[in-house]
């Protein structure tokens, strides 16, 4: 039902106003807290009208044309006298909207006689009751007769148990216009109720007694901003939707509202999270409503598309927030008289907006309100924004990480070759430089592992650079000696503001039955060879890094591999890794290695792994990188 409904212009007017309120009256059925009397009561003076209404479509007096013009001296006698009556009274024009408000009514409202002014009557009733004072109002302005309607109504303090007495007047050209008197009790200060209107003092202590609600509304409100700081502080980086579920939970709980978050995902506002009282029954709703999207020009479409918050306190427009699937308002099911949209922006970006829906019993949103959930909004655009940020950067690490190392490691005939690459914990954001390789060469095959000095996209520009270099000079010469020696022309030219890279490469062939292995190391950590009964050779190490002079000369070794053996490569994050008391795995390398002898290439590198995550408790001030061969 939209704020039109119950207006009418002429018969074809008044059909189409009986059929909006014969809709409001079957959805007021179904909300909780109906009274199923005053539905029926109304239900039959709605068929009342609609026996008038076929009436006047096939009678004699079918299209009467309008009365004369307004009277302006009888206007401003109505003012007068609406100005005059202590009572709340309401002037209600043939639309059914608040033409006037005397000062009564207004007090009553908590607001100014003018915020009324224009609205629908009926956004001061609480919900429930709507569809059975809309059609006594209209059976009022049909009939001539007064009506007696009781209700509640949606006053400063919230709802309120009330007797209208609904009165039609004319002022001549203004057939259709209603009186409503609005007669309620509210608890004085002593706990007894007294009628509205009567002289009420407010001695010191109520006074004091106000004050400290005020601050401790302050203060409830400071709570609540801080505690929704720490629910992005500690989910930022971990959970986009994680946190929006607890932001919900949390602002629906300290605020007493409906929250709704719409987040623009493909260029349209999608429904993110629903939450509201912890009921089952509001779960079920809050799925529902969740499995919805808002839809364009609702509120919060206009608030994504306007950039500028919305505060509706009295609803008029039950489809404000869109429909469930079954085409019942979202705003009547959620049983919500009071509304707050405001966008979710950074300053520079909007990524959503954030809804509150209050019911009446929670009373309506004010302006302070407003404030409040703005900056709850900002916070949440900000935690969005920084969460997307680094999940982008994470997402550009692994891929750049994963074009530093292969996908599959190649298998070298008459071998097992096995490697594990695990990222430094203390500077987990940042990208390092390890890399290992294996790849033809010649008449063999080329095997590398390095390590780039320093972290981050930088060094990870100079880690792709020298393994691509290695595979390049591997096809040209495959002795370690001019692999290496290119690699380090091209790293000088490019000049990597300092940049250098430890390597060892190797070049393997099978000669007679017999891997024979050259290794050369440019001032990268030996390689080990571990013989099938359990002895740790460290091989020959040494040499300068790459990038740092012009003229290097690698240290060299040839070996030949038997059956069992297994040669080990690693960079230096193995071995300084730090366990208590500042010892340091290094030391424990070879013994470890020696108890793995004859075991398969996967085994070693796994046992050494886990091994060494013991040691350090998990915490690697580098990244670890290992590769086992055994023939």
């Amino acid at each position: 039902m939209t704020e039109q409904a119950g207006r009418s212009n002429g018969p074809g007017g008044d059909i189409a106003a009986l059929k909006a309120r014969g809709d409001a009256l079957r959805q007021a059925a179904s909300l909780q807290g109906a009274e199923l009397g005053s539905l029926l009561h109304a239900a039959l003076t709605e068929l009342d009208a609609a026996l008038e209404a076929l009436v006047a479509l096939t009678g004699p007096g079918a299209g009467a044309e309008p009365g004369d013009p307004a009277m302006h001296a009888e206007r401003r006698l109505l003012h007068a006298v609406f100005q005059q009556v202590p009572m709340p009274l309401f002037l209600l024009g043939e639309d059914g909207s608040v033409r006037r408000v005397n000062a009564a009514a207004g007090a009553l409202l908590g607001s100014g006689p003018g915020y009324a002014t224009g609205k629908l009557f009926t956004a001061f009733v609480d919900l429930p009751s709507r569809a059975t004072v809309q059609t006594q109002l209209a059976a009022a302005r049909r009939t001539g007769e007064s009506q007696q309607i009781r209700c509640r109504l949606l006053v400063r303090e919230g709802p309120a148990d009330a007797a209208l007495t609904v009165r039609p007047v004319s002022v001549r050209g203004d057939a259709g216009q209603l009186i409503v008197a609005a007669g309620l009790r509210r608890p004085n200060a002593s706990g007894t109720g007294a009628p509205y209107g009567k002289n009420q003092t407010r001695d010191d202590e109520a006074a004091d007694g106000q004050v400290a609600e005020v601050v401790q509304a302050m203060t409830r409100r400071l709570d609540l901003v801080i505690a929704a700081t720490r629910i992005l502080l500690e989910n930022v980086t971990y959970s986009e939707q994680v946190a929006l579920q607890q932001y919900a939970r949390l602002l629906s709980r300290e605020l007493g509202a409906w929250v709704i978050i719409d987040v623009e995902r493909g260029k349209r506002l999608r429904r993110q999270t629903v939450t509201g009282p912890d009921t089952p029954q509001a779960e079920e709703l809050a799925k529902s409503a969740g499995a919805t999207d808002p839809p364009p020009g609702s509120a919060p479409a206009q608030v994504h598309e306007s950039g500028s918050s919305l505060l509706v306190a009295h609803a008029e427009d039950s489809g404000a927030l869109g429909d469930l699937r079954d085409g019942v308002p979202l705003l009547m099911a959620l049983g919500a008289t009071s509304l707050i949209c405001v966008p979710l922006s950074d300053g520079e970006r909007g990524y959503g907006v954030l809804t509150l829906a209050r019911q009446a019993d929670q009373g309506h949103f004010v302006m302070a309100d407003v404030g409040l959930v703005e900056e709850l909004g900002e916070q949440l655009a900000l935690a969005i924004r920084i969460d997307r940020l680094f999940r982008r950067r994470a997402e550009v690490a692994d891929a750049l990480q994963a074009s530093l190392l292969p996908r599959q490691i190649r298998q070298i005939p008459g071998t097992q070759i096995a490697a594990v690459h695990i990222a430094g914990t203390v500077d987990m954001d940042e990208l390092g430089g390890d890399f290992y390789d294996v790849y033809p060469a010649g008449d063999g095959w080329g095997i590398a592992i390095g390590d780039v000095c320093g972290k981050g996209q930088d060094a990870a520009a100079v880690t792709a650079a020298a393994r691509h270099s290695l595979r390049v000079f591997a096809h040209l010469d495959a002795a370690p000696a001019a692999v290496l020696a290119g690699t380090n022309e091209i790293m000088l030219a490019e000049e990597f503001g300092g940049r250098f890279v430890t390597a060892l490469v190797g070049q393997l062939q099978w000669q007679d039955g017999v891997l024979q292995v050259a290794l050369g190391s440019a001032g990268h950590p030996a390689a080990l060879l571990v013989r099938p009964d359990g002895r740790v050779q460290a091989l020959a190490g040494g040499g300068l890094p790459l990038g740092i002079f012009p003229d290097t000369e690698p240290a060299v070794q040839q070996l030949a591999l038997e059956p069992g053996d297994v040669l080990f490569f690693y960079t230096d994050g193995l071995t300084s890794a730090c366990g208590p008391d500042m010892v340091y795995f290094e030391d424990r390398l070879s013994d470890e290695l020696a108890a793995l002898a004859g075991e398969s290439a996967e085994v070693v590198v796994a046992r050494v792994r886990d091994v060494v995550m013991d040691f350090c408790s998990s915490e690697l001030r580098d990244d670890l990188t290992m590769l086992a061969l055994r023939v």
